[in-house]
C-alpha cells in the first residue's frame, strides 16, 4: 500500500517539477508563444495592404466630342517589383539571395477602347486596356558565408508585363451621362 501511495506521489511531484522548469510545451496555457517564420508576416503584408494591384478601376464616362483617354500612368516601382518573381528565402550567413542597382524601364503596348457592352453589377461600360512591358535591369547577389565566404554578383534582366485595365461606364443619352458625372466625382 505504501509503495502505490509513493508511486502516486511520485508522478506528482515530477509533473509539478516539468510544469515549474519550462519542459511542458504548453506550461503557459493560452500565453504561450507560437514560433512563427519571417516571411510569413511578408505574405500577410502583400496579401492585406496591395489588394487593389488586381483590381479593375471604374472610371467616370468618356464625354462625346473629346478625344479618347490615353493610357498616361504607367505602372510604379514598387507595383512591378512586386509582380517579380520572389527571391529564395534561404538560410542566413549560408545562402542568401538579393538583388541591387534595380533600373525599371517601361514601355506601353496596347491602348485601346473596346466597344460598350453590359458588364454585371456596373451596367453598360467600356473596358480600357492599358498593357505595359516592363524591363528590369538589376545585379543578382548570391552571399553565403560558411562554410567559406564567397560573394556571386551577375547582372540579370527580367521582363514582367502589367495590365492597368480600367472601365469607363458608358451613358448612351447626355442627361445619364451628367448623372454619372455626378455620381462619380461626388459633384
Amino acid at each position: 500500500m505504501i509503495k502505490k501511495r509513493e508511486w502516486i506521489l511520485g508522478g506528482i511531484m515530477a509533473a509539478f517539477s516539468f510544469t515549474a522548469s519550462g519542459c511542458m510545451p504548453f506550461s503557459m496555457g493560452l500565453a504561450t508563444p507560437i514560433l512563427v517564420p519571417p516571411w510569413v508576416t511578408d505574405r500577410m503584408e502583400d496579401k492585406y495592404t496591395h489588394k487593389n494591384d488586381h483590381r479593375t478601376p471604374i472610371m467616370p464616362p468618356i464625354r462625346e466630342g473629346t478625344q479618347a483617354p490615353l493610357c498616361e500612368d504607367a505602372p510604379d516601382e514598387a507595383q512591378i517589383l512586386r509582380a517579380m518573381p520572389r527571391v529564395a528565402r534561404g538560410i542566413p550567413y549560408v545562402y542568401e539571395e538579393h538583388r541591387e542597382d534595380i533600373i525599371i524601364s517601361t514601355e506601353r503596348l496596347v491602348d485601346k477602347i473596346d466597344p460598350p457592352r453590359f458588364y454585371p453589377l456596373i451596367g453598360p461600360a467600356q473596358l480600357h486596356h492599358c498593357h505595359w512591358k516592363c524591363t528590369i535591369y538589376y545585379n543578382e547577389v548570391i552571399e553565403s558565408g560558411y562554410p567559406f565566404p564567397v560573394k556571386i554578383e551577375r547582372p540579370s534582366v527580367q521582363v514582367v508585363y502589367i495590365d492597368k485595365d480600367h472601365l469607363h461606364l458608358y451613358a448612351p443619352s447626355p442627361e445619364l451621362q451628367k448623372s454619372f458625372m455626378k455620381d462619380a466625382t461626388g459633384n
